[in-house]
């Protein structure tokens, strides 16, 4: 009955579990360092490699190396090299969380600790010469680790690098496993997400750290990993600029750091270490790189002219480029295809240019009054801002050189545009503008000075818009034409910037514009403040006997009702009879408040009351 129910579980056990291995990688530990490299390589005949050794666990039955293959969709390569800290069979997915504990006696690696500044243990190292046939190398690879559980990913870390420098040099190595423009080491410590963790009782929390380059996660309770480990970054490109004929030697290696629990591996790609054209980075709008419009822009493989080289503009054929560079004038894609004779090697590589838009200024003119006669005057340049930046808001301020030379190394500019002194008469100045992508064009800025009043720069008044009958709210607003800097009056001796006027009490006045830089006065513009009295005192002492309107004789069609609280009409005169003196048919009204109506020849109706006092 007993081996009955062993045979049930044991099946039941398979049952459940065999749809998660079937979606496991599966992983060889009998591989050579001769085909694991040329795993990694595809033995390419553009890159001849040699003296290829590995070596790792000797103290358990596994080896901590091998190859991997993989038919999960979740799983980024099909195939490929895995080193580990562990035994390699024991990447096999799904995840199970495991401390692992393998032999103090499996030793670090010098090189690892020096290049991470670690302690290393149970390191797993593939190694070997090559000669590229070109200026680039790179690979395919991600980190994947234990060490992505719990708190961990704050404090610690396994350390792994991809170790190269030129053969026989004394020089330090250079380790390629860093975070994209960085120098920043890849590790569980430096690419992780955020991680909120409990520590007796307390929530605690690290911030993520390069959470862009992570991958995922593997230990949740219901997880298909196709790999043993708990977490693992993205896929990372480590890449070298190499110089074409040299040998190299590349050192891949792995550790624990300090201790022997929490394992972590490295995944590299089957055939993706080549040798390979750099030609840059795509330059695109949306990446603010774009060439600037109108530049010529080189593709440069910087590889042996002696090489036979193929260039390709969108999917076609140049016939007329067979050289290592080609020279871009118009936006496209751009493929170069590449065989390195004497070899049978033959590499390509492509690189999208796109253009910024163009940037159009005008040049322009700033004509200035020379009333002295000593050849100089002050000039306001950002006035021919608007003008010179067509209108376009999308481009910087304006920058003002003296000479197109400073203009074009961006020495000596004008720091005080508003108030720019000429130094000759005419006088050419280059401004310079910049858009959004950091390219710029150059115009022209004539200065001018006249001895003569300069038309344009008078200005022509040709309104005032009042508002009156407002008691100590009366306004005025000066409307005018004219393109230079003015100031405004309505008496001729005080003058202010804005051509609107606050409280201003009933009166007649006369609006000047002046021209600051002394050009010249506009043509006066006279203009009426009308206003009535808030009470009148018909007592006969002399003072405020009469209601009045000030200045309304000077509109004769102006007709006035005044009415008592009842709306009876009391009193109707017009302009040339301007004065109430508070009596009807010879009889004094009492004090009180008393309403009228002010009828316009232009239809303008104002309605107001006042009072009668005694």
């Amino acid at each position: 009955m007993k081996v009955l129910e062993t045979i049930l579980c044991c099946f039941a056990f398979y049952l459940s579990s065999s749809p998660l291995r079937a979606q496991a990688i599966s992983v060889n530990d009998t591989k050579t360092a001769v085909e694991l490299v040329n795993l990694l390589s595809n033995n390419s005949p553009c890159i001849a490699v040699s003296n290829e050794t590995v070596s790792g666990d000797t103290f358990s039955a596994g080896k901590s190396y091998g190859s991997f293959t993989n038919s999960s969709p979740n799983f980024p390569f099909q195939s490929g090299v895995v080193l580990s800290t562990w035994s390699s069979t024991q990447s096999t997915g799904p995840f199970v969380r495991n401390r692992g504990d393998n032999s103090n006696s499996w030793l670090g690696d010098t090189d690892l600790n020096q290049a991470l500044n670690i302690n290393s243990i149970n390191a797993t190292v593939l190694e070997f010469d090559f000669v590229p046939l070109t200026n680039t190398i790179s690979f395919n690879y991600f980190f994947a680790s234990n060490e992505y559980q719990d708190n961990f990913p704050c404090d610690y870390s396994d350390g792994f690098a991809f170790l190269i420098k030129e053969t026989g040099s004394t020089a330090a190595y250079q380790n390629l496993a860093v975070i994209p423009n960085t120098t920043t080491v890849v590790s569980s410590t430096n690419i992780h997400p955020a991680i909120s963790f409990n520590d007796n009782g307390n929530l605690k929390t690290c911030v993520a750290s390069n959470d862009s380059y992570f991958g995922q996660f593997n230990n949740s309770p219901t997880n298909t990993s196709p790999i043993n480990y708990a977490g693992q970054t993205k896929v990372l490109n480590a890449t070298a600029n190499v110089e074409a004929g040299k040998t190299y030697h590349i050192k891949l290696v792995i550790g624990d750091d300090g201790n022997t629990y929490y394992d972590s591996a490295i995944f590299i790609e089957a055939a993706s270490f080549n040798s390979v054209i750099d030609l840059g980075t795509d330059r695109l709008l949306t990446t603010s790189n774009a060439v600037c419009f109108g530049e010529d822009f080189t593709i440069d493989t910087n590889l042996d002219p002696n090489y036979s080289y193929k260039w390709y503009k969108d999917g076609n054929l140049t016939n007329l480029e067979t050289s290592p560079s080609y020279t871009v004038k118009s936006p496209g894609i751009y493929k170069v295809e590449v065989t390195l004779n004497p070899s049978t090697c033959v590499v390509t590589n492509e690189i999208k240019i796109e253009y910024t838009p163009e940037i159009v200024l005008n040049n322009s003119t700033l004509i200035q009054c020379d009333i002295d006669e000593d050849g100089k005057s002050f000039f306001d340049l950002t006035q021919a801002d608007l003008e010179i930046k067509n209108s376009n808001s999308g481009l910087s301020d304006i920058t003002y050189y003296e000479n197109l030379t400073d203009a074009q190394t961006d020495s000596n500019p004008i720091l005080n545009p508003t108030n720019y002194t000429n130094l000759s008469n005419p006088q050419t100045l280059i401004a310079k503008a910049t858009n959004a992508y950091n390219c710029f064009n150059y115009a022209q800025l004539t200065l001018e000075l006249s001895n003569d009043i300069v038309p344009n720069r008078v200005a022509i008044i040709t309104g005032v818009k009042t508002t009156d009958f407002t008691g100590n709210k009366n306004k005025v607003t000066i409307e005018y034409t004219g393109s230079s800097d003015y100031e405004f009056s309505i008496d001729g001796v005080y003058y202010q910037d804005n051509p609107e006027f606050l409280n201003i009490p009933a009166g007649i006045y006369t609006a000047y514009a002046n021209d600051k830089n002394g050009c010249g006065v506009s043509n006066p513009f006279s203009f009426t403040i009308l206003d009535y009295p808030r009470y009148f005192t018909p007592n006969g002492d002399g003072y405020n006997d009469f209601w009045t309107i000030k200045n309304l004789n000077l509109l004769p069609q102006a007709t006035i009702h005044i009415f008592d609280r009842y709306g009876k009409l009391l009193k109707q005169f017009n302009s040339s009879n301007l004065n109430w003196n508070g009596t009807l048919n010879g009889y004094l009204l009492p004090a009180d408040d008393y309403w009228f109506n002010l009828f316009f020849e232009n239809g303008k109706n104002i309605k107001g009351h006042f009072s009668l006092k005694r």
